[in-house]
């Protein structure tokens, strides 16, 4: 038994983290649950035995509230005072089981063990919720490393939603996620889970959790599920991405940033991508270049009782302004409806203070002066003084959406200037761009060429002669 003794109940948070939610390739517009048996907990220093004829055997670190008083619906800024400390946990899992589990993570998370917490409680009142660290060490090796202030649903928030349902009680224990790093160990390896507060006054700690692993021996019976992997659970359970993440560096940045959306259009005509642009937006800063890939966010016809359930509190809209990065565009499916303000002043200002690098929208936009007034560039659909709920619902971010008449992908590569917005799929990136300054460099030489008199027949395009005349200019550049 854990050194903190044995909760009434154990509730795990399947998904919290921006890294693992980009790890894994999606983000939870809500926080959903599974429960772990009592007897799971093992203390610091215990045993855990990854069971015989099984290879995926996960760890995660997490931190792990515990409830100090009866607690039943209450607000998210009342969920915090209901927990009287945290602590240090392991939510261990085996990916072997999860095809049998078909999702409750009854047996790929329930057995003997699988819940290492502790050692030390840190009491919650000497904590900001916010500024909550977690680390995992693999054989020595730091292998996670994350804070609450990147979690997708802040601690009072899962306190506050598990409320609505059931009394937490003293004791009870929530596991609040884990972020990226998760992965598979092995028979002989040790892993380690601290939880601290290093910015609090004393930095206190829990100390670190000492998990260490062996080889079970005793093989699964015929009378149920056997354990079972292929090559999905052992790409989740190592954490390997499901694809090469596509990196818009500097340098690539600032080559697209180099030339017009007139002549990377005509790049992306070439190969046969002609429904790219977005279509029929005003910016707010038409001088301003705007480079950065996408973060998309979807708003869904308005629709008074589905605007109740899911357009107050932490909405789609809200999360999405928080979660947009250093060099990201937010782009918004409005369906072109410019009856309202799909963005306002506060939450440009949000995304400006996020480092974005623009916002899209193909609908209204509220205190346009003062959205105008801002570094970061808009460029939206007309002014609009109306809320957001006269005309939408704000539903769900990080997916598929269209706007303007284009369909972007979260991670496509958004390019705009006065002329206007293109979407270019990443994997086309550095080829488009090469080929855009090569065709600006023949540009400009035509256009020297035209401006000394010369006639167009056969140079604009370029026929044999004029390509060697343009080679031994390019020589003289």
């Amino acid at each position: 038994m854990s050194d903190i003794g044995r909760p009434g109940k154990i509730i795990a948070v399947h998904l919290n983290y921006r890294s693992r939610a980009a790890q894994r390739g999606r983000t939870p517009a809500q926080p959903s649950y599974f429960f772990k048996p009592a007897s799971s907990v093992a203390a610091s220093g215990d045993v855990l035995e990854r069971p015989a004829g099984t290879e995926l055997l996960a760890f995660e670190g997490e931190v792990a509230l515990i409830i100090g008083r009866p607690t039943r619906r209450v607000s998210p800024e009342e969920g915090w005072a209901a927990v009287s400390g945290i602590t240090a946990a392991n939510d261990f899992g085996l990916y072997d089981l999860r095809a049998a589990d078909k999702g409750s993570n009854v047996r790929s998370k329930g057995g003997d063990g699988f819940t290492p917490l502790g050692p030390a409680i840190i009491p919650a009142a000497a904590l900001e919720p916010g500024a909550v660290r977690v680390r995992t060490w693999l054989n020595g090796e730091l292998v996670q490393d994350g804070t609450s202030d990147d979690l997708l649903f802040p601690f009072g928030r899962l306190v506050a939603d598990l409320s609505q349902l059931m009394t937490l009680e003293p004791g009870d224990v929530i596991l609040t996620g884990t972020p990226a790093g998760s992965s598979v160990t092995q028979p002989g390896d040790t892993v380690e889970v601290e939880v601290d507060a290093p910015t609090a006054p004393g930095a206190p700690s829990t100390g670190r959790l000492v998990t260490r692993i062996t080889e079970g021996t005793v093989a699964f019976g015929d009378f149920g599920s056997k354990p079972s992997v292929d090559d999905l659970q052992r790409s989740e359970a190592w954490g390997t991405p499901p694809a090469p993440a596509f990196a818009l560096t500097d340098d690539l940045r600032a080559r697209l940033a180099s030339v017009s959306t007139a002549t990377l259009s005509s790049q992306l005509r070439k190969r046969g991508l002609n429904a790219v642009s977005i279509d029929g937006l005003t910016s707010t800063r038409p001088s301003a270049r705007l480079v950065g890939t996408a973060r998309t966010l979807r708003y869904l016809p308005g629709r008074e009782d589905l605007f109740a359930s899911h357009g107050g509190g932490y909405n789609a809209q809200k999360r999405a302004f928080d979660a947009v990065g250093v060099g990201e565009v937010l782009v918004i499916e409005a369906r072109g409806e410019r009856g309202s303000g799909t963005v306002g002043d506060v939450l440009a200002l949000r995304a400006q203070v996020r480092g974005a690098a623009g916002i899209v929208t193909d609908g209204g936009v509220r205190d346009l002066a003062e959205v105008a007034a801002l570094d970061i560039p808009t460029y939206h659909a007309g002014p609009h003084p109306a809320v957001l709920g006269r005309k939408h619902i704000p539903w769900d971010a990080d997916v598929a959406i269209a706007c303007g008449g284009a369909t972007v992908l979260p991670g496509d590569v958004i390019v705009g200037d006065a002329d206007g917005l293109l979407v270019i799929p990443p994997a086309l990136v550095a080829e488009v761009v090469a080929d855009a300054i090569e065709q600006e460099r023949e540009e400009a030489f035509i256009a020297e060429m035209v401006r000394a008199g010369e006639k167009v027949d056969g140079l604009f395009p370029m026929n044999a002669a004029w390509k060697e005349r343009y080679q031994a200019w390019l020589t003289q550049q």
